[in-house]
């Protein structure tokens, strides 16, 4: 279905046997790690694999970095470590805070202690009147549990601290809300009132473990005497248009894009969101997040039909329109003989054509001679596959950059049981120079 496309791709790295399997793109070693476990970010990827890649490219020469997609902040976090600069941004308005509280790790511990405590001590004062939750809140908890976090909340809206404490307990507040749920709210998974887990904690108990933490593993990396004198920015900005980053800044980009498998982001944080107040149903969702998120889910393109025709014979898909169309074509046929009749055909064409976007943006930001690595995974929604790697790449040659190469990490979607399709996917590294 895609041509083969090897004046640009300089070595396409032969398919490993499944058995022989690099997880370094997965988020699951991040946990025990300072800093990075403070919360659970199922769609990071590995933070010893980005240290690796940041201290071998320092060794060539000083580098600036580049994380058009931050998440919790991985990669700005091991720049930091690493004393090298770097900038990133993140559109996602609740992950972008986690990552910039996440950033604040040298900060005065004493005081960032003794403020959290005292606002625990603050919450357990309070009496917190019955009242009617939103209904996501009230399946996901006992009332007992409502009315402790509540307190929590109440007492975080009335503090007086500094910017950077609130940042601190807001964050902590925030982190701690799935693990005190007695249903299904395990992180970055759909929300399952209906399933019950077995380890629950008490909200002021969670609270207290999690300053613990914190604090713990801000003495052990502020013993460590890191370079204070380097840039470190994260910026609440679009990825497909990047203004806060200075032209020809950056050397080296390590990231990991969504991938266009169906996960909704602005879903993932819809129980921390309903908490807070920030919306108040699902449809809410689509105003506050997806509109400022790349469209790699069906529920962000509900109403793209009028769109569609015009992204397709938009110039900055030319390298990859014959293939596109092809699978637009044919994905659109066959959602009818699916029963969710779900819309593949417009998110593939939506998602291929931010992610030209995000290329231009990057073109406009790194230096002749930079280097760029995405982590990224391919797709074949109701069994039409799709070549993300090659079609990723080959829109990077467009937006200016030389060429690319894709390393494979690890065999998806090769467990049959209760699959949809059939179709061996891979995840691994594309690596783009410029």
């Amino acid at each position: 279905m895609a041509r083969n496309k090897n004046k640009n791709q300089l070595s396409l790295i032969p398919l490993e046997e499944a058995d022989n399997q690099d997880y370094s793109s997965t988020f699951s070693g991040n946990m025990s790690i300072p800093i990075h476990g403070w919360y659970r970010y199922t769609a990071g990827f590995s933070a010893e694999w980005v240290k690796d890649l940041i201290l071998e490219s320092k060794k060539i020469d000083g580098i600036n970095i580049v994380e058009p997609f931050v998440g919790s902040g991985t990669v700005l976090l091991e720049a930091e470590f690493a004393g090298v600069n770097s900038m990133g941004v993140e559109s996602h308005p609740y992950i972008y805070r986690i990552a910039k509280t996440k950033l604040q790790w040298n900060y005065n511990i004493k005081e960032f202690k003794d403020a959290a405590l005292e606002l625990l001590k603050v919450a357990e004062g309070l009496e917190i009147k019955e009242k009617k939750y939103p209904k996501l809140i009230e399946k996901c908890y006992p009332l007992e549990t409502i009315e402790k976090l509540e307190s929590l909340k109440f007492a975080w809206n009335q503090s007086k601290d500094n910017e950077e404490i609130k940042n601190f307990t807001w964050f902590i507040i925030t982190s701690i809300l799935r693990t005190t749920s007695p249903v299904g709210t395990a992180q970055w998974q759909y929300i399952q009132p209906n399933k019950s887990k077995g380890k629950v904690l008490d909200p002021y108990q969670a609270y207290e473990l999690k300053v613990i933490q914190m604090a713990k593993d801000m003495e052990i990396m502020q013993s460590k005497n890191y370079n204070n004198d380097i840039v470190v920015n994260i910026y609440n900005e679009d990825a497909r248009n990047i203004e806060s980053i200075p032209e020809n800044w950056g050397d080296l980009v390590i990231t990991s894009p969504p991938y266009a498998n169906n996960y909704d982001y602005a879903d993932a944080t819809r129980l921390e969101m309903t908490f807070w107040g920030d919306i108040e149903g699902w449809s809410d969702l689509q105003d506050k997040v997806r509109k400022r998120l790349i469209r790699a889910c069906t529920q962000h393109v509900s109403s793209m039909q009028k769109e569609v025709n015009e992204f397709l014979d938009d110039p900055i898909l030319n390298s990859i329109r014959e293939e596109l169309k092809e699978v637009y074509e044919t994905l659109k046929v066959e959602r009818l003989s699916h029963g969710g009749k779900k819309n593949y055909h417009f998110m593939i064409v939506a998602y291929f054509y931010d992610m030209a976007k995000v290329f231009q943006s990057l073109r406009r930001i790194m230096r002749n001679g930079s280097k760029m690595c995405f982590v990224i995974g391919d797709s074949a929604p109701y069994g039409i596959y799709v070549p993300v790697d090659i079609w990723l790449g080959e829109l990077a040659i467009s937006a200016g950059f030389t060429d690319y190469t894709f390393e494979k990490l690890r065999d998806r979607n090769v467990k049959w049981k209760n699959r949809k399709h059939r179709v061996p996917l891979k995840e691994g590294r594309l690596w783009i120079n410029g």
